[in-house]
């Protein structure tokens, strides 16, 4: 491929915004049944993925508490807080914090697609520039040497 080419398909390349919305039929298809699973799924990560329904858990594992303790076991006291504190209430925390980092990747995407788009930009027009100062000094060369 020559310079001409690759410049060529430089200018005319335009860079594209991807965000995790995009995926979305990628995972599921874009069948009825992929739609369906995709919003089925969303629906129950964000229900899940909420500070509420950690709360909500956090309550569920502080029921089975006294149980735990009256029972004097020590057994019983490490699996109530590895088991049903802990898995309980940190997966809907862990979820609030990835959809927090995905937020903050979806942003600097788009920030980073704007930057791209501005530089493309500016690349092809100084791009033409050249190439119409090397027209111009090609028109200056045959004047000169007539």
């Amino acid at each position: 491929m020559s310079d001409k080419q690759s410049a060529a398909e430089a200018k005319a390349h335009v860079p594209q915004l991807v965000l995790n919305k995009h995926f979305h039929k990628k995972i599921h298809g874009d069948s009825i049944v992929g739609r369906i699973n995709t919003r089925l799924a969303l629906g129950i990560t964000k229900i899940v993925g909420s500070m509420w329904c950690a709360y909500i858990f956090a309550f569920l594992a502080f029921i089975s508490l006294p149980a735990a303790i009256n029972s004097h076991d020590p057994i019983i006291i490490v699996a109530w807080i590895a088991q049903t504190f802990l898995q309980l209430v940190l997966l809907p925390i862990i979820i609030v914090g990835q959809n927090v980092q995905a937020a903050a990747s979806d942003a600097r995407a788009e920030n980073d697609h704007k930057t791209l788009l501005a530089i493309h930009t500016l690349t092809s027009e100084v791009h033409d520039i050249n190439q119409q100062q090397t027209e111009i000094l090609k028109i200056l060369e045959k004047r000169s040497n007539v």
